[in-house]
């Protein structure tokens, strides 16, 4: 028997997502971890005078919910931006109502943010230009994102402001689009991100950490107790942020930190060695972007070969960011150029998004145990954009989710936040369902249970980052890291999935949502 606890979850019913122990009515915490997993019968023994208890009443108790694929200062920032997803605007006309709105709330000259918006929704089914943003703000630069993040709309002041001109050339392995007739930039930008980021001034720090403290708020209000970082551009800078926010307790989910080759390189030369820190702020794979933005793959095949190369042999997992069926050829022949030449008994790099993923292309992963990071919640929030653009021969592997468990892909989930909601109900619904949120089925055949759908977004996510020691089940020894829900995913009908409200979510042992 374990030692007095410091709390005691009874009347649960627990799903632990541990084999030995499927099941279980009670668990105890002591100093931030579970020290016993097991029936009622045990509380008496486990109870002292200083033992907090929370009677659950019968309600599912679940490892706390791993978002294996986020970006957390851009869902911050999007927290302050004009939300323009398609829950919120149906038309370019609303889109430019919002961000008017805006300009009467902030003095001339500053900067509108504004995102989230998806042209396939738009009533006029195009991207907005530099024109439509000017009748809303002509005295205020603005930025207005695509819900994509790989494209946004400035209007004319935001773009002299930024230095494009009908005589800018595009910047590398990015494009501005263009006027077909005058060669005058339309407001339309692709890829651009790097170059808007240098001549676009940030949040101040206390506008960052407010929406960081609303964001934190969101994440455990969904049960989520873990974020795995995504963003390439992270580095040292980025880590130190991470860590003073946690610290302060303004970010409270535990952070896997992601970094690109400039990043991994900067961390290295301050001592950083592959899965550095602690539980509460690690670092993560190497992130590479793959993309055809321009047409052509960036980077090459054989800069993508060298580096994938030196940072297997340094001992760096690597997680390469695929969506077209082109891009993830070349990350598979990536991988096995790499495991061909340098043996290594669990190397876990991943694929994020793997959005195409024929069956030759399946059969490669399997072969170099390639992990799948992939976005079931974009069947539901996307799928009739997919139905009616993507291909019918390769819309039949799309977003596959059957067809990865089968091959012992271990994939793992995550919302790629903001991009999409961070509702893991909805991911979770949909790997069960494949409907869009019309209700129509997008490539059924990949349906999963409901219990392999949570298992995406709690141990799948811990062994995609190396955490499975501590994190993605309830079992003695692990991170009492916990959510209780309003029912049992596993019992609820699939469609009534995503309805399901978390009512306590615990970190470390402590209550974290609701706040008292």
């Amino acid at each position: 028997m374990a030692g007095v606890a410091d709390l005691i979850l009874y009347n649960a019913n627990v799903l632990t997502l541990d084999a030995e122990r499927p099941s279980a009515e009670l668990v105890a915490v002591e100093d931030e971890r579970i020290t016993w997993v097991g029936s009622n019968d045990a509380a008496s023994g486990l109870r002292g005078p200083t033992t907090e208890t929370i009677d659950c009443q019968g309600k599912t108790l679940i490892p706390g919910l791993n978002d294996a694929h986020c970006h957390v200062a851009a869902f911050a920032s999007s927290l302050l931006s004009v939300d323009c997803s398609p829950a919120s605007v149906g038309s370019i006309g609303d889109i430019k109502a919002r961000i008017h709105a805006q300009t009467l709330q902030v003095p001339e000259g500053s900067w509108i943010r504004a995102t989230g918006y998806n042209e396939f929704y738009l009533a006029e089914g195009r991207h907005p230009n530099r024109w439509d943003l000017d009748e809303a703000a002509p005295h205020h630069p603005v930025k207005l994102v695509h819900r994509s993040r790989h494209a946004c709309v400035l209007n004319s002041l935001g773009l002299s402001l930024v230095g494009i001109s009908i005589d800018s050339p595009e910047p590398p392995e990015a494009m501005i689009d263009r006027d077909l007739n005058s060669g005058e930039p339309n407001g339309l930008l692709f890829e651009m991100d790097s170059y808007l980021d240098e001549r676009i001034p940030p949040l101040s720090q206390d506008e960052f950490e407010a929406g960081v403290t609303l964001a934190s708020e969101q994440y455990l209000s969904w049960g989520i107790t873990s974020l795995q970082d995504a963003t390439v551009h992270n580095g040292l800078n980025e880590w130190r942020s991470f860590q003073r926010l946690r610290k302060q307790g303004l970010l409270v989910p535990r952070i896997s930190m992601m970094c690109g080759v400039d990043g991994l390189r900067e961390l290295r030369d301050n001592g950083f060695s592959p899965r550095g820190g602690d539980d509460g702020v690690r670092l993560g794979a190497l992130k590479l972007m793959l993309t055809e933005a321009t047409g052509s793959l960036y980077p090459s095949r054989e800069e993508l070969n060298r580096v994938v190369l030196e940072a297997h042999r340094a001992g760096y997992q690597v997680a390469i960011h695929a969506v077209e069926e082109s891009t993830l050829e070349a990350a598979v022949q990536a991988f096995e150029n790499t495991v061909n030449r340098v043996a290594a008994r669990c190397h876990r790099h991943r694929i994020e998004h793997c959005s195409i993923c024929p069956p030759p292309l399946l059969e490669r992963l399997k072969r170099v145990r390639a992990i799948v990071v992939t976005n079931p919640s974009f069947i539901f929030y996307s799928g009739e954009r997919y139905l009616k653009t993507v291909p019918t021969e390769q819309g039949r592997w799309l977003y596959r989710t059957r067809s990865f468990l089968e091959n012992g892909l271990k994939p793992a989930a995550g919302s790629d936040s903001p991009i999409a909601p961070i509702n893991p109900f909805a991911g979770i619904s949909a790997a069960v369902t494949r409907k869009a949120d019309s209700g129509t089925a997008v490539v059924p055949e990949e349906r999963i249970s409901s219990l392999e759908a949570l298992g995406m977004y709690t141990r799948n996510a811990a062994y995609a980052s190396f955490d499975e020691p501590v994190k993605g089940s309830i079992a003695v020894g692990k991170l009492a890291d916990l959510a209780l829900l309003s029912a049992d995913p596993t019992r609820v009908p699939p469609d009534e999935i995503q309805e399901i409200q978390v009512e306590l979510t615990i970190v470390g042992g402590k209550i974290a949502w609701p706040g008292g």
